[in-house]
């Protein structure tokens, strides 16, 4: 649960503005509100959300600063309440909405802060979704890049090794890859992983439509992912009950529960919500040939997210859709203006010369796990045993320090 989550994490004093008051619309305020959102979706070429923990509170899992949330009640001297653990967690109406969203084709892209794996265990497609913060259900080898997807928590935060070793049989009968597996999770000073921040990014600028839901936008980068959109020319929607750091940037504020929100949206556009019938994984968006419960893993099934080589051995991500940009962007905030160090080759691993981005509300840089093989990165997925959050972030020029969540 997210308190075991939050209390797994290094100690950190700045977890930004907690206990803001919630703001609730009128029935007929939110009904036009919603109407004006379903008009912007239709006439939308392509759409990305972004979700943070307000998404999963329904389900049963904390946020971290509301009312409620552990932030706030931490800052209270208080216990926080919660209903279920990661492993009990079932997708809220809001999780399988958007999987609706995206099958009919609305919703192009997905970005979390989340690390409850509930997106996933809703069936959404892996390579149409970044998780940028990590998930407690998902362990990677450090050597190869292929990812694991458990029935159970991993356990282990902070890209720590989870003391299993990587499965993958090389061909021709040489040794398979046993690299070290690694917790997805991140802590205070770690760094996003490149794969996910990446398309993130990639994403955001192909965006003419942004959809933030549940998330205080507090927490950087991700937090300013959505202000890449509209400086591109898109609009930035912002569904939260409490008022947020970039509100002043939203074409369109709504103010209600955000499961609320998503099933008079469904209404509107003529789509129904799917009933959630079992943790299922959907490795890519090709079909439902890739849709398996997570209990019918018998082998491991694993796609590969095809990498090109270029000049001076470098790898470059081939991309799903439209083409590349440069990598460095800034903010738009009338009144912080802060640049963020991101890659500045689209499609290219950092290294050791680049800046990875960390999670949190100060300036951090710390190096980045390596994730990829000279020729593919991979995913898959076992049942053996072995959130949702939001986290800081903003690139330090400074390479030996790193603050960060």
């Amino acid at each position: 649960m997210s308190v075991n989550y939050a209390a797994g994490l290094s100690p950190y004093a700045n977890k930004g503005i907690c206990g803001l008051p919630e703001v609730f619309d009128t029935p007929d305020e939110l009904q036009t509100k919603v109407e004006t959102l379903a008009k912007l979706i239709r006439e939308s070429q392509y759409m990305v959300v972004h979700t943070g923990a307000g998404i999963s509170t329904s389900a049963g899992i904390p946020d971290f600063r509301g009312p409620k949330g552990v932030w706030t009640m931490e800052e209270k001297g208080e216990t926080p309440h919660f209903d279920t653990t990661f492993e009990d967690a079932k997708p809220s109406v809001t999780h399988m909405a958007l999987l609706q969203l995206q099958r009919a084709g609305y919703l192009k892209y997905l970005i979390s802060q989340n690390v409850d794996g509930l997106h996933l265990r809703s069936g959404f497609p892996r390579d149409r979704l970044s998780e940028l913060h990590g998930n407690m259900f998902v362990e990677e080898c450090g050597k190869c890049g292929k990812q694991y997807v458990r029935d159970k928590v991993i356990g282990v935060m902070g890209l720590k090794p989870t003391g299993r070793y990587c499965e993958v049989t090389r061909s021709r009968g040489l040794r398979g890859c046993r690299g070290k597996l690694i917790s997805t999770i991140l802590d205070w000073e770690d760094s996003l992983p490149d794969r996910d921040l990446n398309r993130a990014d990639e994403a955001s600028r192909r965006a003419d439509l942004a959809l933030t839901l549940g998330t205080s936008l507090q927490i950087k980068p991700s937090a300013d992912l959505p202000l890449i959109t509209k400086r591109k020319g898109g609009k930035v929607v912002i569904v939260n009950l409490q008022p947020t750091k970039h509100d002043k940037h939203g074409h369109l504020l709504i103010h209600a529960y955000v499961d609320d929100v998503m099933s008079r949206l469904m209404k509107q556009l003529g789509l129904e919500i799917p009933e959630w019938k079992g943790p299922t994984i959907c490795e890519n968006s090709g079909g439902d040939l890739d849709v398996l419960p997570l209990g019918a893993w018998k082998k491991e099934v694993k796609i590969e997210l095809k990498i090109e080589e270029k000049k001076g051995g470098e790898k470059e991500k081939i991309e799903e859709d439209g083409e590349s940009e440069r990598r460095d962007f800034k903010t738009e905030d009338d009144e912080e203006e802060k640049s963020v160090n991101h890659q500045k080759d689209p499609g290219t691993v950092n290294d050791s010369s680049s800046q990875p981005i960390t999670m949190q509300n100060t300036p951090s840089d710390t190096h980045p796990i390596n994730g990829h093989d000279s020729n593919h990165s991979y995913l898959s997925c076992s049942t053996t045993s072995s959130t949702d959050t939001e986290c800081p972030s903003e690139a330090k020029k400074a390479r030996t320090q790193s603050p960060s969540l």
